[in-house]
């Protein structure tokens, strides 16, 4: 399987850094940035850890984004008594 990889990667030109193993990279990334239960995502990729998946992760900078602002928003936001000294 990998000599068959390599050969269509060779011969599409594509970076020598993408293995078949890249594959479950993105299977982890996809299913992390779709909102899929992590403790769903350690067990289809065979982990006992969440540490091991958190590796396998490479969520796209739009995601991180989103995200942190998901998490500040909160702590942001005005408060009633900081709306009613305006």
């Amino acid at each position: 399987m990998n000599a068959r990889f390599v050969a269509y990667r060779d011969a599409l030109k594509l970076p020598k850094a993408l293995v078949v193993h890249s594959a479950r990279h993105a299977y982890v990334t996809h299913l992390t940035e779709d909102g899929v239960d992590r403790r769903f995502i350690q067990q289809q990729v065979g982990h006992e850890n969440d540490s091991s998946t958190a590796i396998y992760t490479h969520v796209s900078d739009d995601f991180m984004n989103t995200m942190l602002h998901k998490a500040l928003a909160p702590a942001l936001a005005p408060t009633p008594s900081a709306d009613k000294d305006r």
